[in-house]
């Protein structure tokens, strides 16, 4: 990746991340409920609690209550790591998850509360499931004044539930934008470099 596309990225993180996770929100249940189905179900929460102007404390509630146990944050941090996670040691993995967690936990309470999705709606297309582990969930999410922005979820089914392991805005990857950062760091001073890095940037947007 190019470092002007990785600066656009980087600026458009915040968004990425809030009208994904809008989308998705509580999206994945059992094994017997239909991924796109569990994301019409349970969106109506998150755009209620961004109605509301909730406080940062509230807003990480909500991620952290409705986002996070849907999303495999282990698989997207071993997607987005690429050969670092090879290198890493069991210890390492278990820090690299953890850091890459709440930064985009973090960034994600951020954009909430610098900016009103209230007012988004989110149109989801059937997933072709068809008894694979594997497959992915298609939305469209608008908002007044803004142009319609296609967002895809990868999911898997772990433990009998469905789960996201990458999501991509206009056919842009999370996890493959990552990789690259990731690469970057490891060339600098290997995995610590790395495990330092991620956890400089929670600290800073602390």
């Amino acid at each position: 990746m190019t470092e002007k596309r990785h600066l656009r990225f980087k600026r458009n993180i915040r968004q990425f991340l809030a009208l994904s996770a809008i989308a998705i929100a509580g999206a994945v249940g059992a094994a017997d409920t239909a991924p796109e189905a569990v994301v019409r179900e349970t969106t109506s929460d998150v755009l209620a609690a961004i109605a509301n102007n909730p406080a940062p404390a509230t807003l990480r509630q909500v991620a952290e209550s409705k986002v996070v146990p849907h999303f495999d944050f282990r698989k997207m941090t071993q997607l987005a790591a690429g050969r670092v996670w090879n290198q890493a040691t069991p210890e390492q993995q278990t820090q690299l998850v953890g850091e890459f967690q709440r930064l985009l936990v973090r960034s994600y309470t951020q954009s909430l509360g610098a900016a009103n999705h209230s007012a988004a709606k989110v149109a989801v297309q059937p997933s072709p499931v068809s008894g694979s582990d594997e497959t992915t969930v298609r939305t469209t999410v608008t908002e007044p004044g803004r142009r319609p922005v296609a967002i895809d979820y990868r999911m898997a089914k772990s433990d009998g539930n469905w789960k996201v392991v990458d999501v991509m805005v206009e056919n842009i990857s999370l996890v493959t934008n990552y990789r690259d950062w990731f690469a970057t760091r490891a060339k600098e001073g290997g995995v610590e470099a790395v495990i330092r890095s991620l956890s400089e940037k929670n600290r800073q947007n602390a």
